[in-house]
């Protein structure tokens, strides 16, 4: 039998990678490419898709020949452009950029968020790709005229790449249901969605499978097809094993960005604060779908942490005291880009509460670690309410590593916490899902050593409730 090779493009928020799988289980990475964050204003954040094309190329050149490619990206930001020429019409407006506050807020006292969100599962946020779009068509000279005479291609940044490497204008289901133009019930674009905001309908890709040919892109002569397209959130998802309902992943990035299964049925919400949200889907299958949460702030509170001057080696992130910051009294809430979710209140501001004139650097630092277990315990509790989990959650990303994180935690949740050895979750999951679009179902061995969290202190399940105040007082502190 042949030994199959696969590359999973990992195109993240501040660069872009390659990692090749065979069926052996091994894997490399033979290239990773950082691009340029553009901060044009306060709360702007862009990056030039020409840059982010031209590294993927880069990458995929690295990895010599390969039977299919998958493609995992950035998810809620978004890319327009010319449909003849294929060239940008503007910046790529990035997932984490706040440009449209207030367009976001006037469509909430117009009485909309119910329809948006009764019809998309997500709430009127700037997070999402619609109101980006809607941007881009009113303040970009030129777009409107485009779009009139059906020269306008927008949207998540997946159909860009495939429009250019493969010549196919098209997006995968997961990812148009970050947009806030999808309807998860009907699975289409919707009409009422786009009119709320302003985006004509015409402009957006056909969507497909997840698992599904996206096209051929050459590499060194060779036709190589691309198998899979999927944002990278549940790309990890799916790296991590998930596949039942229960099963659940937090990936501590930039953000904290938490997902669980629950199976081919849309979970009732209620005001829980979370979004139902679709996972992926697979040719003749029903969607699978799942609760998303997602928390701003965790590398990012990290590396202000840092450059505000609480510590300078990440080494100093593993030696506090036994006991806990919140036991003494001391709290931080890492609201630096407001509330996710349950919240979903941009007008939060990161707080400290408890200081003292015996508060020393390690102490607040140690706090900043804890603020964010008890901003993702918030969500994973509220997931475990609506949707009972296993009594594990599995973890990657920088604070995966981390032991005073995953054991404050483990301890708050009371769940065990999963640390996969393999730090390649994402790719992984992003080459399986090519490997599945290949037509290749049969198993294969990957290395499933793990790093366990056990709960060691039952007294810290309430937290949260400590925290719930302290919470509260963060928000409407921001200055737009």
């Amino acid at each position: 039998m042949l030994n199959q090779r696969y590359a999973a493009i990992d195109q993240g928020t501040t660069g872009t990678r390659v990692v090749v799988f065979d069926e052996s289980g091994r894997s490399h990475s033979p290239m990773s490419i950082p691009h340029k964050q553009i901060t044009l204003n306060s709360g702007w954040v862009e990056q030039d898709p020409e840059e982010i094309l031209g590294n993927i190329v880069k990458c995929l050149a690295s990895c010599e020949v390969v039977d299919a490619i998958g493609i995992c990206h950035q998810g809620e930001s978004i890319v327009a452009w010319h449909a003849d020429t294929k060239h940008p019409l503007y910046n790529a407006i990035i997932w984490q950029d706040m440009r449209t506050e207030k367009r976001i807020q006037q469509l909430k006292d117009a009485g909309l968020e119910p329809i948006v969100q009764s019809k998309s599962g997500l709430p009127l946020d700037p997070y999402f790709s619609a109101s980006k779009m809607n941007w881009i068509i009113e303040n970009i000279v030129g777009v409107k005229e485009l779009a009139a005479k059906g020269k306008l291609r927008i949207g998540t940044m997946d159909s860009f790449f495939l429009d250019r490497l493969c010549g196919v204008y098209c997006t995968d289901y997961n990812s148009a249901s970050r947009t806030s133009l999808f309807n998860i019930h009907t699975l289409e674009w919707d009409s009422e969605l786009c009119e709320i905001f302003n985006v004509p309908i015409h402009c957006l890709a056909p969507i497909r499978d997840t698992t599904s040919h996206f096209g051929n892109i050459n590499l060194d002569g060779h036709l190589t097809p691309v198998t899979a397209s999927i944002v990278d959130q549940f790309a990890g998802t799916y790296g991590h094993g998930c596949r039942h309902k229960g099963d659940a992943k937090v990936t501590f990035g930039t953000g904290a960005f938490l997902q669980s299964l629950t199976g081919t049925e849309i979970a009732d919400i209620g005001d829980s604060g979370l979004l139902p949200t679709l996972c992926w889907k697979f040719p003749d299958s029903p969607a699978v779908f799942g609760l998303d949460g997602g928390v701003y702030n965790a590398a990012s509170a990290i590396n202000w942490a840092r450059k505000i001057g609480l510590f300078n080696d990440f080494d100093e992130l593993d030696s506090f005291r036994k006991e806990s910051a919140i036991s003494r009294g001391l709290a931080f809430v890492p609201a630096l880009s407001g509330l996710g979710c349950p919240y979903w209140d941009r007008s939060a501001a990161g707080i400290w509460t408890g200081l003292s004139l015996d508060v020393e650097r390690k102490d607040m630092l140690q706090s900043v670690l804890e603020g964010i277990a008890v901003r993702s315990a918030e969500v994973i509790l509220a997931m475990d309410k609506l949707s009972p989990l296993g009594d594990s959650i599995s973890v990657d990303g920088g604070l995966s590593s981390n032991t005073y994180f995953k054991q404050f935690l483990a301890n708050i949740i009371q769940k065990k916490i999963v640390a996969p050895a393999n730090r390649e979750v994402t790719a992984l999951g992003t080459a399986m899902l090519a490997r599945k679009g290949f037509g290749l179902e049969r198993p294969i061995s990957f290395n499933t050593d793990a790093h366990i969290t056990t709960p060691n202190d039952a007294s810290m399940f309430g937290v949260i409730e400590q925290y719930q105040d302290i919470i509260s007082r963060s928000r409407g502190l921001r200055h737009s």
